[in-house]
């Protein structure tokens, strides 16, 4: 029995066990995930170091967590990432930018006035802003172990500070949230987030006897035409050759703001409904044929093809609205809206297989992991240096470039979301673990060296970015306190942060503006680590 405490499989297991079984405990809905066996780690490392039990993680699995966690990384933020940026605009961007930056430059400066060792900035700047990911990357290019001490003993002072000053926020800044709440709703129809129908009647003369080709309504609205109905009560297939005539009445899918303008080229809004065409049908279709992905929807043309249109499209729960160059993704969701005699053509096309969306092949992964090391050992001159991304910077970006463009020949790159996240899990506790196990054996010796300094820095190393941002968002961008809120939690990829914020408002307002800002907050996390780590590694 003694003998299984110093076997790799049975001590990685159990502290992943144990770890992952004290993660699930949540107060107040707030719990540490799987960030708890790092903790667990540490306690187990302790208990060795006390006991003389010599113990070592081989460096494999270390590196084997390292780049599985970080190429999931990368997979989950590469379809939105490029995105992200039209959803709130540069300048929540540029405020997140400020405040990770901010936070490392407090890092270095606490750290030499304190007369820290240079490597515990490095450690100290992710935990505070409790970020694996960035642990991940500080560790790959620091080659010193202060990195791991100064996050171990930063991360619970973050994770507490972070949820403090959410909570206490709205005392603090004088916000009203019920104000707030108002004022976003206001915003979201302004701005046209959702995708919404509407009914309007055609009154524009000049639309009088035209088709919907020559009309251009989806080109220069960007909305979707769904039923046409004559002033005697026929209901007509809305196609390219469909000729409205003054007197009918269309439905009309699309965004608040785009609406408003059908009804400048068509007519005015109308309460009277369509009814369903008896021999029409509108239903939800999955992507699931690998022969579809990356195909436009002009490319399949089914308005040409089946009389059909393509009403609505949701990807990772947003809906979008269709337009001809769209690109399909695989799991994306889509409503078609066509004759009942070609809808059963429609799973043949596009597959709808849910029982696909549950399988993985780990090959994408496996090659896509192979060419993110290579990548990493390439030089790029830059400023007279030879710069090499590594292996967290290679990995990252081929899995960002891969999960953005989806497929390649018979390849498809993006992993379904349950398949991801298993992984990234993996991936995470495989690299964590023996941080914690190490952490466990040395962190004693630095508290008793160091003492409370750390935990004062950590606290101030999280609160200065998080106070300054706040404060730069709410009175010079004048952003809504409640996308604020969402902002600087997914910027810093907390977690527990967007759970207390979460529970200020009944609406989902700082979940849409996580959801947003998340995949720039975590690449950006990844790129600072990592400069801060050659810097001060």
């Amino acid at each position: 029995m003694i003998e299984l405490l110093t076997e790799e499989y049975f001590v990685l297991f159990f502290i992943m066990a144990i770890g992952i079984a004290i993660g699930k405990i949540k107060i107040k809905g707030i719990g540490l995930d799987q960030s708890a066996v790092i903790f667990v780690a540490m306690i187990i490392g302790m208990i060795y170091d006390r006991f003389g039990i010599q113990f070592q993680f081989s460096e494999v699995i270390n590196k084997f967590g390292l780049v599985l966690f970080i190429y999931t990384i990368g997979m989950q933020a590469g379809p939105s990432f490029f995105k992200s940026f039209k959803a709130y605009g540069y300048q929540t961007f540029i405020l997140i930018t400020g405040m990770l930056v901010m936070a490392a430059i407090v890092s270095v400066s606490l750290v030499s006035f304190f007369d820290l060792h240079k490597g515990m900035a490095v450690g100290l700047f992710t935990g505070a802003i409790t970020s694996a990911s960035g642990l991940a990357a500080a560790s790959e290019v620091s080659t010193s172990p202060y990195v791991k001490i100064g996050y171990g003993i930063a991360f619970p002072v973050g994770i507490i500070t972070i949820i403090a000053f959410v909570k206490m926020s709205v005392k603090l800044f004088g916000v009203n949230i019920k104000d707030e709440e108002e004022k976003y709703k206001l915003d979201i129809e302004d701005q046209n987030y959702s995708i919404v129908n509407r009914h309007f009647s055609v009154t524009n003369e000049n639309v009088d006897g035209k088709t919907l080709k020559e009309i251009g309504l989806r080109t220069i609205t960007h909305c979707t035409l769904a039923r046409i109905m004559r002033a005697n009560g026929d209901l007509i297939i809305p196609c390219d050759t469909a000729i409205l005539y003054t007197g009918d009445i269309v439905k009309v899918v699309g965004k608040s703001t785009d609406l408003e303008m059908v009804s400048m080229i068509i007519g005015h809004e109308t309460t009277k409904k369509i009814p369903s065409y008896k021999n029409f049908e509108s239903k939800w279709y999955v992507i699931t044929n690998s022969r579809i992905v990356s195909r436009s929807l002009r490319e399949i043309d089914l308005m040409q093809n089946y009389t059909a249109t393509i009403t609505r499209i949701r990807r990772a729960g947003i809906d979008i609205t269709p337009y001809a160059d769209f690109k399909f993704r695989y799991g994306d969701k889509i409503m078609i809206s066509s004759p009942k005699e070609n809808a059963r053509a429609f799973s043949q096309i596009f597959g709808n297989k849910l029982s696909k969306l549950s399988e993985t092949s780990f090959l994408p992964v496996a090659i896509g992991i192979i060419l993110g090391v290579l990548l990493g050992t390439i030089s790029f001159p830059f400023l007279g240096l030879n710069i090499k991304l590594g292996l967290t910077g290679g990995v990252l970006v081929i899995s960002i470039l891969m999960s953005y463009k989806g497929k390649t020949g018979p390849i498809i790159w993006n992993l379904n979301a349950s398949a991801n996240q298993l992984l990234r899990q993996l991936g995470l506790l495989l690299f964590l673990i023996p941080i914690g196990l190490e952490l466990g054996s040395q962190i004693i010796d630095t508290f008793l060296l160091y003492g409370f300094k750390l935990f004062v820095v950590s606290f101030f190393i999280t609160l200065i970015p998080l106070v300054v941002t706040t404060i730069i968002g709410k009175y010079v961008l004048k952003m809504n306190f409640l996308v604020l809120l969402g902002v600087i939690t997914g910027g810093m990829n907390s977690t527990p942060g967007l759970t207390v914020a979460e529970t200020m408002t009944e609406t989902e307002t700082p979940q849409m503006a996580y959801a947003s800002v998340y995949p720039f907050g975590l690449v950006l996390i990844i790129v600072v680590s990592q400069i801060l780590g050659m810097i001060m590694g």
